[in-house]
């Protein structure tokens, strides 16, 4: 049965990831690039970008969580995956299975690996978490060369990675940071005799300001995607990343009503003259916040338009009395992108919500279909 083409989607350019990553390889001096594609790749679409990366040469891919390797496994990607977060020991046997690189913290979870790795005839390879910072997961730094002590008595388990994490890495102070790097430093030199073949800690904020962090790999997350770590990154290259993604709808109604007219559920806007309001089929169950209700600027015909009242699961409404004569049933209207000179990006958006773009961008919905152009996904 044929399938209609939605009006709400999200088109993902794979030639800017390409480009991106270009950028971020060469500000990594030829280091490895291992890419994060956790959370649905940060909402632009796991699969088409892992296979994408993929080709391009990317070896090593970076998940949260195991159902996300898992999908990864069942939609054919080959490539190492490094497994990110803390994981139970309920789930040793399927990190085995799957052959993924969980970063490990805890003893309980290196010994079900190991028991696990026996069991199946299948060694597992896992990277030590330590924390000098972050505050999240992780063990002390100066409580790695007894931990890696115990690690190594368990049979099947091979330690090929030390890894750290940066907290404050986007900001314009980097004293933390530079704190940080010192300490994992440290670390490695305290591990030395433990045969650990790469140190890594390096995120996008990173990659571009901290050029002593890059050590033997980097893992680049929201720059891969075209998007700025903040905006007190320093280094002025951030500026030639070209954001990945855009998210546009249509306009499925458009009808005139007088002064004074109020809009949506509770009635939060009132018309103050006659207008031209157009309906979008996209709402907050595609990702579109409501609180982002009466405070949101939308392309039409290359011009900003308010959207106006209440945001709605499935619908929202536009004021596009200023296109009147000029705009039209199923004309495009862009959430985050271009459309002629103007430009709406997800920063914006999440300046509007007081958060960042990461939240912009992995909160569209799945409901939202990602359209990949430019690669052979």
């Amino acid at each position: 049965m044929p399938h209609t083409s939605p009006l709400t989607r999200a088109t993902i350019h794979l030639d800017r990831l390409s480009h991106n990553l270009r950028l971020l390889q060469e500000l990594a001096g030829g280091r490895p690039l291992w890419p994060a594609v956790k959370a649905n790749a940060y909402g632009h679409g796991m699969v088409p970008v892992a296979r994408h990366l993929v080709a391009q040469g990317c070896a090593t891919l970076c998940v949260a969580h195991v159902s996300e390797a898992e999908a990864l496994a069942d939609a054919g990607v080959t490539a190492r995956v490094l497994l990110f977060s803390a994981t139970l020991p309920e789930h040793s046997e399927a990190v085995v299975r799957l052959g993924c690189e969980p970063a490990v913290c805890t003893l309980e979870f290196a010994a079900a690996l190991s028991r696990d790795a026996q069991r199946l005839d299948r060694p597992v390879t896992i990277h030590l978490m330590v924390d000098t910072g972050m505050g999240r997961v992780g063990i002390r730094a100066e409580d790695a060369p007894a931990f890696l002590e115990r690690c190594a008595a368990l049979p099947g388990l091979h330690v090929r990675g030390l890894m750290t994490h940066f907290p404050r890495a986007d900001e314009a102070d980097k004293t933390q940071s530079l704190q940080q790097i010192e300490q994992f430093r440290r670390c490695v030199e305290a591990t030395r005799n433990f045969g650990i073949e790469v140190r890594h800690m390096a995120n996008s904020a990173a990659i571009f300001d901290l050029p002593d962090a890059h050590l033997d790999a980097v893992r680049p997350g929201i720059a891969l995607y075209g998007l700025a770590p903040s905006a007190e990154i320093a280094n002025p290259r951030v500026r030639k990343l070209e954001p990945v993604l855009e998210w546009k709808t249509r306009i499925s109604f458009l009808k005139e009503v007088p002064a004074g007219t109020g809009l949506s559920y509770g009635h939060t806007y009132y018309t103050n003259r006659p207008s031209l309001i157009a309906t979008i089929p996209a709402g907050y169950g595609d990702g579109l916040s409501r609180r982002l209700s009466n405070n949101l600027d939308l392309l039409v015909g290359g011009e900003r338009c308010p959207q106006v009242g209440r945001v709605t699961m499935d619908q929202s409404l536009v004021d596009v009395t200023a296109l009147r004569g000029r705009v039209a049933l199923g004309d495009e209207v862009v959430i985050i992108g271009r459309q002629g000179d103007a430009v709406i990006g997800a920063d914006e958006l999440g300046d509007r919500l007081g958060t960042i773009s990461y939240e912009i961008v992995t909160g569209i919905s799945q409901r939202v279909p990602r359209v990949a152009l430019g690669g052979n996904t």
